[in-house]
């Protein structure tokens, strides 16, 4: 092989390589797209997508404006969006060059932009790959990224049409810009007072800040950037004061960078009040501000102390810093404030804030799962870029240790932020496995090389010539076994990170074709739902295609909100055009008129004030809702101390199969059943009397031994005979010894106690499907989704109770009771006139009596009094 032939067409070989790399990273991210639009309608995938279409409507709609408000989430207030437009102009922009004009064709055309940036990323990582080091590290960080999974591939996939993956690129594009400033700046010598030595870091620094805002228009996230950029420039002060030398490229570069940064924002816009982090507010300017003011405090001091003693410059900071926060604390006490909830909010965490499945924090588990054998090539990255930061005292090296450093912090603290480390774990798995290949090649290359004796001729001064030898050379040694066993353990290393992620990767897409989306069964549900919700309800009044703006709008006198849980919220909005009173941005969850206080609440009187304070007609429920750790979520954002052990507390027992070691079980108690979610999704408002019951004899915590109360007797029983069993028990208990009645998550059919019926509340809707009673044979047909109504309810006089039949659009059959309150029924279903395919085959009978009444539909609307 001719090597010296085959370098010449490296660049060309480099570039097809880079290009296949990015070529199978579009076509593992398209593989979904057949599975996804194979039903005609609208498909995407996670909750969030659904609203980035909700703006790639509005986009189009009205000629690329962007909607900071919106009336059609968040009833009764409305919301201000906090996302930046550029990722769903980027998609609506791409939706009307394809020429899509229906919901479904605008929704493939936009779920394309994902898979588009995700391919994007593998040229990007190359170039950094190779500013770093050289183009074999840059192909290797190409290859890995193209093949990196986790958090990141799935939300760079096709249908995922969500920001996540545009905040990754622009964040990325962002890091690449800075990084050729940092490098490029330091090659000639920077003089604040000539012009001519600042136009280098001056057109780098707005070249960087450009690709900043960039970042910035997609999330305002982005001031994470500016976080590790300041980081990184108070480490690269200290090295240079160390040896000596000043950092003004650094100044102009900064201070370029961020005054580009607040001057594009504030041209942008400040859409929101106050001084979030997470917003477009006051606070990035005041952030950006205080970033060129602290890189021009660093270069002075630098300069001040540059003929003292090296250590004099890192105690001075350190120093500075000190007092410097004491007197904000003093002086500026609301400026510091600002800053701390700034920082808890980023990296901070609540018993709230860890049921949101991206913001809980990572472990080894997940991490492995997502990025396995990468994360070892990774550790050897963090040592390549920490000699090269130290020894070679390369600055890019060192903002990249910071960039890493700075993100597995943040996706240790919140998992959300695992897509943006994946870009780290590909670069640094690159730079890794091109510097060992690179030194194991170089040494393979130096033990071939011969040299030979050579013989000199000499004059022997006779005219013959005598040829001596010249002094003989060492010869080069033989291979290091240590470069060999470097790259092969390298190579393994590298083909096994590539073979799985690409194996995963390719299953992963698989699964989101055939189950992603409203192909999953669950969501097949919903949808079905909200398809009826769109079609049987009254609209709402609010124009779903137009802007509106914050000032001065109020709803029209025919809106109303739907309440459901928060997951939900955009499901409510982008597919029944209808008006959430909680979304996934978690607004309208927490409060006395939260939804999680409505759904959790066992007092149907407080269920009724947060229904009139939201203006809520209708309500949603699902199965997760009620019996998984959904209820658990709604009960720890209504009191995150308690959480959900009022409901369903958790109890120890020995393992039949394992003597001495214990498992845990969550038991059902009276306050679950009696909730609002359980009332309604378990038993469409009737009264249920206990019938079968856990009983369940325990030591309570702390008396076991034990931080949880330790069961040490159940079994299922009849509840009179249980509740007997409770009295005789507990009047002889022990101490520590307790006996109660519980019910089961296999049979939420079976409440514990008796549970009073709801009066104002009726079932108008329900899906096809019940996953409940196919998981738990024995269980009552309980629908996956159900949709209830919010009525006055129409009275009648009468003692005792009450009862109607009525079959539901389903089919099922199921009968309606209530016992009298104060010599009165106050009943929510009617007997006639209603539209709803929920209907009563009879009148109302008052149960041992024969009286049997009729309700008409306008008075259960209106409260009205029927019969005697």
């Amino acid at each position: 092989m001719d090597l010296t032939a085959l370098s010449k067409k490296r660049n060309y070989i480099v570039i097809g390589l880079v290009a296949l790399f990015t070529v199978l990273a579009l076509w593992v991210r398209l593989i979904p797209m057949a599975g996804l639009t194979a039903s005609g309608e609208v498909n995407l995938l996670g909750n969030d997508a659904w609203y980035n279409f909700r703006q790639v409507e509005l986009l189009v709609a009205n000629g690329l404006a962007y909607a900071w408000f919106d009336p059609m989430t968040l009833y009764p207030t409305g919301d201000t969006i906090h996302w930046g437009p550029l990722f769903t102009t980027i998609a609506a922009v791409f939706t009307i060059l394809t020429g899509a004009s229906t919901p479904p064709e605008m929704a493939v055309a936009a779920s394309m932009i994902p898979a588009f940036m995700g391919a994007a990323m593998v040229p990007l990582v190359y170039l950094i790959g190779r500013r770093l080091a050289d183009w074999k590290s840059g192909l290797f960080a190409a290859a890995f990224m193209a093949f990196v999974g986790g958090a990141y591939f799935y939300r760079s996939i096709f249908g995922f049409l969500d920001h996540h993956i545009a905040e990754t690129l622009f964040a990325t594009i962002f890091a690449l810009a800075y990084i050729v400033a940092i490098s490029k700046g330091r090659e000639q010598s920077v003089d604040l007072r000539s012009v001519e030595t600042l136009k280098r870091p001056a057109i780098l620094g707005a070249v960087a800040g450009v690709a900043y805002l960039l970042g910035l228009f997609v999330m305002p996230t982005m001031i994470l950037f500016a976080l590790i950029v300041a980081i990184y420039t108070l480490f690269q002060f200290i090295f240079d004061a160390w040896q000596g030398r000043e950092s003004a490229d650094l100044l102009v570069i900064n201070t370029v960078l961020f005054a580009v940064a607040t001057v594009g924002l504030l041209i942008f816009g400040l859409k929101h009040e106050g001084f979030g982090f997470a917003r477009y507010s006051l606070g990035h300017v005041l952030s950006y501000l205080l970033i060129i003011a602290g890189t021009w405090a660093l270069y002075l001091l630098a300069r001040v102390t540059k003929e003292r003693p090296k250590y004099i410059y890192p105690l001075s900071l350190l120093g500075i810093s000190v007092f410097g926060l004491i007197g904000m604390m003093i002086v500026a006490p609301d400026i510091y404030a600002i800053f701390v909830s700034n920082f808890l909010g980023f990296f901070g965490q609540s018993a709230q804030i860890l049921t949101v499945m991206e913001a809980a924090p990572w472990s080894f588990e997940k991490a492995w799962y997502a990025f396995g054998y990468g994360l070892v090539l990774m550790a050897g990255g963090l040592a390549v870029l920490g000699y090269g930061a130290v020894a070679k005292r390369r600055p890019e090296h060192l903002f990249v240790l910071v960039w890493s450093a700075l993100l597995l912090i943040s996706t240790w603290r919140h998992l959300r932020y695992e897509y943006y480390l994946a870009v780290n774990v590909a670069l640094l798995a690159g730079l890794c496995a091109g510097t060992v290949f690179d030194w194991g090649w170089k040494g393979l290359a130096t033990s071939r090389t011969r040299v030979q004796p050579q013989k000199e001729e000499t004059n022997t001064g006779k005219g013959k010539k005598k040829n001596t030898p010249k002094k003989s050379e060492k010869k080069a040694s033989g291979p290091d076994p240590m470069q060999i066993l470097g790259m092969i353990i390298t190579g393994i290393l590298s083909i096994a990170f590539i073979f799985t992620s690409a194996q995963a990767n390719i299953g992963f897409s698989e699964s989101m074709g055939l189950y992603g989306g409203m192909n999953h069964p669950d969501d097949q549900q919903w949808q079905e739902a909200l398809f009826w919700m769109n079609e049987h309800t009254p609209d709402p009044g609010v124009d779903y295609y137009q802007i509106y703006e914050k000032e001065g709008f109020q709803y029209p006198p025919e809106s109303y909100g739907v309440m459901s849980w928060w997951d939900y919220g955009h499901f409510i909005t982008t597919i029944a055009h209808r008006i959430p009173n909680a979304n996934p941005f978690q607004h309208g969850v927490v409060g006395p008129n939260g939804v999680a206080a409505f759904f959790v609440t066992g007092d149907e009187d407080e269920a009724v004030r947060i229904m009139e304070a939201d203006g809520t007609k209708y309500i949603m429920t699902d199965y997760k809702m009620d019996n998984t750790a959904v209820f658990d979520a709604m009960a720890t954002w209504d009191d995150p101390v308690n959480k959900s052990a009022p409901y369903k507390p958790y109890f120890l027992f020995q393992d039949p199969g394992n003597p001495g070691t214990f498992q845990t079980a969550q038991m059902y108690g009276p306050a679950y059943f009696e909730s609002m979610t359980s009332k309604l999704h378990n038993f469409d408002g009737s009264m249920v009397e206990p019938s079968q019951v856990l009983y369940v004899e325990y030591a309570e915590a702390g008396a076991s031994g034990y931080s949880m109360p330790v069961i040490t007797n159940a079994g299922m029983m009849n509840a009179t005979e249980a509740e007997a069993k409770v009295g005789a028990f507990n009047a002889n208990a022990k101490s520590g010894m307790k006996a109660a009645i519980y019910g089961t998550g296999s049979r939420v059919d079976l409440p514990p106690e008796k549970v009073p019926a709801l009066h104002h509340f009726r079932l108008v809707f329900e899906s096809s499907g019940s996953i409940l009673s196919a998981l738990y044979p024995g269980t009552p047909d309980i629908k996956n989704v159900k949709v209830f109504e919010y009525v006055q309810g129409a009275r009648i006089k009468g003692e005792g109770t009450i009862e109607v039949d009525l079959v539901t659009n389903t089919g099922r059959a199921f009968t309606y009771r209530q016992e009298s309150v104060n010599g009165e029924f106050v009943v929510p279903y009617s007997t006639t006139g209603t539209s709803y395919d929920v209907k009563a085959t009879g009148p109302y009978r008052i149960v041992g009596t024969g009286t049997t009444v009729d309700v008409p539909e306008n008075a259960v609307m209106q409260g009205l009094v029927v019969g005697a």
